[in-house]
């Protein structure tokens, strides 16, 4: 048995079967992220060192309306995150991954966006409170 590379093993409860979980709709919001990127950044172009102030609002926009369509799709019973970047593309590759321990019905959401002068990785995540 390998030693502390297992999952606990679920508790055992005496009370009735326990209440179904509420499921998040992942694939209607990645819908709505690509959208949302693709709007949100299309004609813009990476700012000039005088004017990079201006990404940061681009990512706020872009983080609370993913949040506000996450409480819209489940209002209760998640907890929510969403991690927004936005670089400027100067043709390097990149890549990434993500390793969780996930209850049933939590979920991930990712969306990348391009375009010549910027690369939006936008990453929402719905934990489950249940």
């Amino acid at each position: 048995m390998a030693s502390g590379l297992r999952s606990p093993p679920p508790s055992r409860s005496s009370a009735s079967s326990p209440r179904p979980r509420p499921k998040f709709d992942s694939d209607l919001l990645r819908a709505y992220m690509k959208k949302l990127l693709s709007s949100k950044l299309q004609g813009n172009l990476w700012p000039e060192a005088k004017d990079r102030d201006k990404v940061k609002p681009w990512m706020k926009e872009i983080g609370e309306r993913v949040k506000e369509r996450m409480l819209e799709i489940q209002p209760r019973g998640f907890k929510y995150v969403v991690l927004t970047q936005i670089n400027e593309n100067l043709g390097q590759g990149g890549r990434a991954d993500m390793v969780c321990h996930w209850e049933d019905t939590d979920v991930v959401a990712q969306e990348v966006f391009y375009n010549d002068s910027l690369i939006c990785i936008c990453i929402a995540l719905a934990i489950s409170n249940a």
